[in-house]
């Protein structure tokens, strides 16, 4: 078989002795480990090892391989210049792989701006490989925002790939694991970040990508997780196929998760037809959350679906209740997509006739006018998820202390009156009143030092 296995593993720098500077020794079993996996790729002398990086070119809507004779790196922007890499492209797999995902309509391929220059995320397992001995040609491929299905599919297309040309294949799965294990880390805590790393953990272990795949996106970006996609494109070159795992070690003492494991692939098995039966679980989620959608959000739904589906705006429903029809209020309809915002647009004051009107108008806006995204397609309506928040009516504030990030949002404005920031409360991410009142002044056009009014508002959330 061509494909002869794969491995997770981490890229934080300081694993390099010249960066670490000795802090490498206290993540000794990640060292130990990675050597290891390392030297088990190179002793079975792989024709070509294909290495996934966070790090790479990333587009929202684009798997991008890099492209060209090869790339060269160094770690300059960690202050050492001197520690430099290279590595030869293997032209013809590359070439290969673009036309298979034309040929299935996979958005992966060489578009995009490239860019020649190895990022670390490729540089350290390269590190690491070629210590083991490995000087063979490599394909670095980048990640992006589109679903698991996607990553998946390309992780099987690699395969196929390898076996079409008998290549002896690795593929090396670059990506750290949660962000968030320590309050005196580089990015803080969160909740999420240990349940992250420990079902990582559980899915190297016990080879269980179905359980890599139905990772929850809140769960995942809560963790400020960073190589997640990159373990999915891994999961896809083992479709139908059984598997040998084992986790080498996984551990974060600096407030970063690292995971190093590798995977042998032990024959067919139609059983683990693990991406159908992820989508199959998906689809009956979004029927659940569909289920349990109240009139307002049901509203909402509608109003985007029939507006991009038939490029007219519904007329109000003549079964809503009654307070959407008598109540007056500004109205936010936000879009998610894959647990990632996808469109958020409101009125802070009403300006139509009626709650469900100013719903109507802000869903259609939300999915097809906010300037931080293209329109949503038809493809993707069936898995767009939408909040709608109403809004009490503003009041002035003449201090900030008034505020509260949990219960109340705020709208910042210039003394001048012609420019307006709002922010609506309780979002994540959003854990103190100077970050609330920031990011409103960044949206409102208002510079820091600039003299502000303020206003509070309370939000009814429907999610």
């Amino acid at each position: 078989m061509p494909f002869l296995g794969a491995c997770v593993v981490p890229h934080p720098p300081l694993i390099l002795p010249p960066i670490g500077r000795g802090e490498e020794n206290k993540i000794s079993s990640t060292v130990n480990a990675y050597k290891e996996v390392a030297k088990w790729v190179a002793e079975n002398q792989p024709d070509l090892v294909v290495i996934t990086s966070p790090h790479a070119n990333m587009y929202a809507d684009y798997m991008q391989i890099s492209s060209g004779r090869g790339g060269r790196g160094s770690f300059a922007n960690f202050g050492h210049p001197e520690l430099t890499f290279e590595a030869a492209y293997d032209e013809e797999f590359v070439a290969n792989l673009e036309k298979v995902a034309q040929e299935i309509d996979l958005p992966a391929g060489t578009l995009g701006r490239q860019n020649n220059e190895l990022d670390h995320g490729t540089m350290i397992p390269l590190y690491f490989l070629q210590e083991a001995g490995y000087q063979g040609k490599i394909v670095r491929i980048g990640l992006s925002g589109l679903s698991f299905s996607h990553h998946y599919i390309l992780g099987l297309s690699i395969r196929e790939v390898a076996e079409k040309l008998n290549r002896r294949l690795m593929i090396v799965a670059s990506g750290d694991l949660s962000h968030k294990l320590k309050e005196d880390g580089p990015y803080g805590f969160a909740d999420e970040g240990p349940i992250f790393d420990q079902r990582m953990a559980e899915c190297f272990r016990q080879g269980d990508f179905l359980k890599l795949l139905t990772t929850p996106a809140k769960l995942a970006n809560k963790a400020a997780e960073c190589g997640l996609r990159s373990f999915w494109i891994m999961a896809g070159a083992f479709d139908r196929l059984g598997i040998d795992a084992e986790l080498l070690s996984c551990e974060g003492p600096f407030g970063v998760g690292y995971g190093v494991a590798r995977f042998l692939p032990t024959g067919r098995d139609e059983s683990r037809n693990v991406c159908e039966k992820a989508m199959e679980q998906h689809k009956q989620m979004m029927e659940q959350l569909r289920q349990q959608e109240d009139a307002y959000l049901q509203l909402a739904r509608h109003s985007l679906e029939n507006y991009v589906r038939n490029h007219t705006k519904i007329d109000i429903p003549a079964n809503l209740p009654p307070e959407m029809l008598t109540t007056r209020a500004g109205a936010f309809v936000s879009i998610k997509k894959a647990g990632e915002l996808r469109g958020c647009i409101g009125t802070f004051l009403p300006v139509r006739d009626n709650l469900a009107a100013e719903i109507i108008a802000n869903a259609v806006a939300a999915g097809t006018e906010d300037p931080r995204f293209p329109s949503v397609t038809e493809a993707e309506l069936d898995e767009l998820v939408y909040d709608v928040d109403v809004l009490s009516t503003p009041e002035p504030i003449d201090n900030p202390l008034k505020l509260d990030v949990k219960r109340y949002g705020v709208i910042v404005g210039s003394r001048d009156g012609r420019r307006r920031g709002l922010l609506l409360p309780d979002l994540d991410g959003i854990d103190s009143v100077e970050q609330q009142i920031s990011i409103a002044r960044q949206k409102g056009g208002i510079s820091p030092d600039e003299e502000i009014d303020l206003w509070r508002f309370e939000v009814t959330r429907h999610e």
